[in-house]
């Protein structure tokens, strides 16, 4: 029998049980996919628990993105086929053994990946682009602040800024995820933690000011990053691990500067047709192996609690995965 991670109500990952769980054929339109990874993030974290704006139904299964094999196509669906690779996105689903979903939601899967960067390569490689190409349209030669370089969507605007010509300043808080940043392709790395930390940064861009700030931490470190911006920089707003952030309004005017928010789930629902371009333009570089995730490891679906406490006390380097072996 098929499993999926389950509540009948939103709570911390002990609410949750691994039940048997069968979704049945696909519905017109839908795709049904044996799933063969899924990612575990904070945002995943945050609406198992209830703590994500937005509601979800119940019983709710975790999990937004996967990779895994089609088992069956819905009336209607003509762009896969069954046992070929794809990965794919889902607002919640994807701690299971299967899953039926629309299949706009799936592209086929590079050969080149595997299932287990295949299921965390979307979210955080899309995020990185329509933060970096269409809200700030940074351009070659100017320098990027990646706030949260070791995570997930860190190491991909880290990766994606090099690619695009900035100079890339990564920003982490142990040794470990600052190594991981360099090996990303960071110009230059400075310790989160420190107490001169705009020093450091003011250091590392060369005595020149910050044009992009790449920030899914938010919290505290929000007003300090938007400070070491230059005249007409740009504050991309991806999330806020450390909490909502409070910025004073007189720094926007002061410097001319704008504060962006990057809402990836937007795209998809105003402008859809350029959301399946932006999927194609990562697609190219994750097959060319220039913007991959950084797995750290991997756990089998009944370790999904131990994930997710993982997940949301900050203490993994890159990605983790959840496989239904």
């Amino acid at each position: 029998m098929t499993r999926a991670v389950m509540a009948d109500e939103l709570g911390p990952p002990e609410t949750y049980s691994l039940r048997d769980y069968d979704p049945g054929p696909p519905g017109p339109g839908q795709v049904r996919v044996a799933i063969r990874a899924a990612g575990v993030s904070f945002v995943d974290v945050l609406n198992a628990t209830g703590k994500y704006q937005g509601r979800t139904g119940l019983p709710f299964i975790p999990g937004s993105e996967f990779s895994g094999v089609v088992e069956a196509l819905g009336e209607g669906v003509s762009t896969l086929e069954p046992g070929q690779g794809v990965l794919g996105t889902a607002w919640g689903g994807a701690m299971a053994d299967v899953i039926n979903v629309e299949a706009k939601a799936l592209c086929p899967m590079p050969e080149s990946m595997s299932f287990n960067q295949g299921a965390v390569f979307k979210i955080s490689a899309l995020t990185a682009w329509h933060a970096l190409v269409d809200r700030a349209q940074i351009a070659p030669g100017e320098t990027l602040l990646v706030l949260g370089a070791g995570g997930g969507t860190g190491t991909a605007a880290v990766q994606l800024g090099r690619e695009l010509g900035a100079r890339v300043i990564a920003s982490a808080s142990s040794a470990e995820k600052r190594a991981l940043a360099e090996e990303c392709g960071a110009h230059a790395v400075v310790d989160t933690l420190s107490d001169n930390w705009r020093h450091d940064v003011a250091t590392a861009s060369q005595a020149k000011a910050v044009d992009v700030v790449f920030d899914p931490v938010g919290g505290e470190y929000t007003e300090r990053a938007f400070r070491s911006l230059g005249y007409r920089g740009r504050h991309l707003v991806v999330g806020f691990a450390a909490g909502i952030a409070q910025l004073p309004t007189n720094l926007p005017l002061l410097k001319d500067a704008s504060l962006i928010g990057v809402n990836l789930q937007a795209v998809a629902v105003h402008q859809p047709e350029h959301g399946q371009a932006q999927v194609k333009q990562v697609l190219r570089l994750g097959a060319q192996g220039k913007l991959l995730p950084v797995i750290e490891r991997s756990l089998p679906l009944a370790s999904f609690a131990e994930a997710m406490y993982l997940v949301s006390e900050g203490r993994t380097i890159g990605r983790l995965v959840l496989t239904m072996d």
